[in-house]
């Protein structure tokens, strides 16, 4: 098959990908719009060829911190991806009402603040409660891409939240502790009230001892064990982080490694037409 550009290897996955698949974390930077870095390969057309290869129809779009809060790009993209398309914007809290409902009719279903690195964030911990008055009217969600010790200091406010979260990558669990850590009960506790998914993307963030990742497998498995209803899996492609970039084949086959083919499907299908209105 065709080479894909960030993604290593060119084989498909092991096990096709069921109908209606979705991949609910990419990014795509698209320098033909402000605030993104000199790119390559990293455009919508791009990732058509990794669509392609992997058998997933639906996808996700989450807004590139390069873009800033400036949805341009987003929108660009989910106009060409139809509806087959969502998206999850990055936006201020003082944004006009105008803007979230343009957002909304263009196939815009949450708002992610990724705060784990608060140097290159565009946003901080103190927006979330103003943000998630904002989104709640619209059905929409937060998306929180946090370490597991943001998740478990904030635990209290997260809780009173307004709108449903989705947390990014496995909720970052240290791979030596992974479910042992409190940031894991916590989000137990929101997926168990019916309040929260959290996105199995990643495992390369979510270990110390590289591929196949077994140490993100147990963080996965957990998950899985406790609430399959509230799971979705994610690429992340382009994977901006890492040099070596992993088989997004791979990264796919493990999820039915990890959950069963039974469970694999439905996480795939069912759980992104919920969560996002597909």
């Amino acid at each position: 098959m065709t080479a894909v550009p960030h993604s290593s290897g060119t084989a498909p996955p092991r096990r096709a990908a069921p109908p209606g698949a979705c991949d609910a974390h990419l990014h795509v930077l698209d320098s033909r719009f402000p605030g993104a870095a000199p790119t390559s390969g990293m455009t919508l057309a791009d990732y058509r060829l990794l669509q392609r290869r992997l058998g997933t129809t639906r996808a996700v779009l989450v807004q590139a911190k390069h873009h800033g809060t400036d949805p341009s790009a987003l929108l660009d993209a989910l106009a060409r991806l139809g509806p087959d398309g969502r998206g999850i914007a990055v936006l201020p809290p003082d944004a006009p009402e105008a803007e979230f409902r343009r957002l909304d009719g263009a196939g815009v279903r949450g708002l992610r603040l990724s705060l784990w690195n608060p140097a290159d964030a565009p946003l901080a911990m103190a927006d979330i409660p103003a943000l998630a008055a904002r989104v709640a009217p619209l059905g929409w969600h937060l998306q929180l891409h946090l370490t597991a010790a943001q998740i478990a200091e904030a635990a209290g406010t997260l809780a009173d939240l307004p709108c449903p979260l989705v947390f990014d990558h496995m909720a970052r669990l240290p791979p030596e502790e992974g479910p042992d850590h409190p940031a894991f009960a916590a989000v137990a506790r929101l997926l168990a009230a019916g309040r929260a998914w959290v996105k199995l993307s990643g495992a390369y963030l979510n270990t110390r001892t590289g591929p196949p990742y077994p140490d993100a497998a147990r963080i996965a498995r957990a998950f899985i064990a406790e609430a399959p209803e509230r799971l979705v899996w994610g690429s992340d492609w382009p994977h901006v982080t890492e040099a070596q970039k992993p088989d997004d084949a791979e990264l796919l086959d493990l999820l039915s490694d990890w959950a069963g083919p039974r469970q694999a499907d439905r996480i795939l299908v069912d759980n992104p037409a919920a969560l996002y209105g597909f």
